[in-house]
């Protein structure tokens, strides 16, 4: 039989088990934090009919999608989460409760170019607040709230969540004259942090083709901070000169007022007028949230609010807020800069028993007795001699052995070694899974991340 080379494709990643464990715990910390706010797991298909998944696509989606056919069938892998939920409400929504709050966790494909940090199969972790016919502002001021908890929770320290309001930025652009060109705008003002403003002033005057008094004007404004003046003072300015302008200045001073009641400390989230969100999906409040410590990363978190979720395959008004963390790319980047925790249980098991005895039936009952006390236990029956089986609970990092003889069986004892300090104690079952419980307890308290030391 000729062999193939294994190997990995490009842009796929495929983690050893300590890892997997980690980046597993991650996702359960983000499940555990969605619960809390009230939030029902969704899972959608992997692979929808093309003409659903990419009624709202065309040019750069269409370009990066996996599509495929099977018989006479026209078939495509989803590209994010965010299309799958607005075919399921548009689909269930006489069978669903509004204000729909929703959370999924799941892999998502695009078919671009593999690169340094930049995956073709990934996991999105995204929640969304779907409303029917309207969204109370409340909903906007809750998601950072979330996002704080979130990366609070997976031991994440410094970071800040950074908001804007989109209708703030189009009715600024439509006193200055240029709303005609709001999306060309704001397309090019996002990329302030990576290109730096005199470049935007660039972009704006040439390719924009906006005078250069506006595009001075706007860009004084929206980096208003680098001169001390906070945000929203500077735009108290333009109030009552245009009225989507004030209805942004209104939802953006809502959303920054109750900040601090839904638990956001102020070293933790900031207004910034330079945050645009890109794509022309996003109308209200948008969101971006960058490590500290590393800007250079960009965004770890981001979303904002729509107006129109499902309008590609409903005539009902289904606006919502969302936001969505790239957890494959968001670990890579934690590993990459010496994010992750070691120092995290990630055995497969909290005990390892070797049994010293032909007969197993001891140590298979002692096995059992101890997962019914919820440790979890391998029992070692491969037929190898001692130094090995002492090997593996070492290579596999499991902290505690317990050794099974004909002399603990006759005393009804067990003999147990902690394989990290080395200690060996002889006592009762029951006296030694009880002080394994407690030890196991402490290792599996820590979280994914622990930020390095400078």
């Amino acid at each position: 039989m000729e062999q193939v080379s294994p190997r990995t494709l490009s842009g796929f990643m495929e983690l050893l088990p300590e890892r997997q464990v980690l980046f597993d715990r991650m996702a359960e910390k983000l499940r555990e934090s969605f619960s809390l706010y009230g939030f029902t797991p969704l899972d959608t298909p992997l692979i929808e009919a093309s003409e659903v998944l990419l009624a709202k696509g065309g040019g750069e989606t269409e370009k990066q999608i996996y599509r495929l056919t099977k018989g006479d069938s026209d078939l495509s892998l989803r590209f994010d989460l965010t299309v799958p939920l607005a075919k399921y409400v548009a689909l269930h929504f006489s069978q669903l409760s509004f204000p729909f709050r929703r959370y999924q966790i799941g892999k998502v494909y695009r078919g671009e170019r593999a690169q340094r940090g930049r995956f073709r199969e990934f996991y999105q972790a995204d929640i969304d607040i779907i409303g029917d016919g309207a969204l109370n502002i409340i909903n906007e001021a809750e998601i950072p709230s979330i996002i704080y908890r979130c990366f609070n929770t997976l031991g994440l320290e410094k970071f800040v969540i950074r908001i804007n309001n989109r209708k703030v930025l189009t009715g600024l652009f439509q006193l200055l004259g240029i709303g005609d060109k709001a999306g060309d705008v704001m397309r090019t003002i996002d990329k302030i942090d990576k290109i730096g403003k005199d470049k935007v002033f660039e972009l704006l005057t040439d390719e924009t083709g906006i005078p250069e008094a506006a595009a001075r004007h706007i860009i004084d404004t929206i980096t208003c901070h680098d001169e001390r003046i906070a945000p929203l003072d500077k735009l108290r300015e333009f109030q009552g000169q245009n009225e989507l302008f004030d209805l942004g200045f209104q939802e953006l001073s809502t959303v920054a007022q109750y900040m601090t009641a839904f638990g956001v400390p102020e070293t933790h989230f900031k207004v910034d007028l330079t945050i645009a969100r890109g794509l022309d999906y996003y109308t209200g409040t948008v969101y971006e949230t960058t490590m500290t410590d590393h800007p250079e990363i960009g965004s770890i978190c981001s979303g904002g609010r729509y107006d129109n979720l499902a309008g590609y395959y409903t005539d009902k008004k289904l606006p919502g807020v969302g936001i969505s963390i790239g957890l494959t790319r968001l670990f890579f980047v934690l590993e990459d800069q010496g994010y992750l925790n070691d120092a995290v249980l990630t055995a497969p098991a909290d005990v390892l028993i070797l049994p010293m005895t032909e007969d197993l039936g001891q140590a298979i009952r002692l096995a059992t007795v101890m997962r019914q006390e919820g440790l979890r236990v391998q029992v070692f029956s491969e037929d190898k001699k001692f130094k090995a089986k002492v090997a593996y609970a070492d290579k596999l990092n499991i902290p505690f052995v317990i050794f099974l003889g004909e002399d603990e069986i006759s005393k009804g004892q067990v003999s147990v070694k902690n394989m990290t300090t080395g200690e060996q104690t002889t006592a009762s079952a029951a006296m030694i899974t009880a002080a394994i419980k407690a030890g196991i307890a402490n290792l599996r308290a820590g979280m994914p991340i622990k930020e390095p030391k400078k």
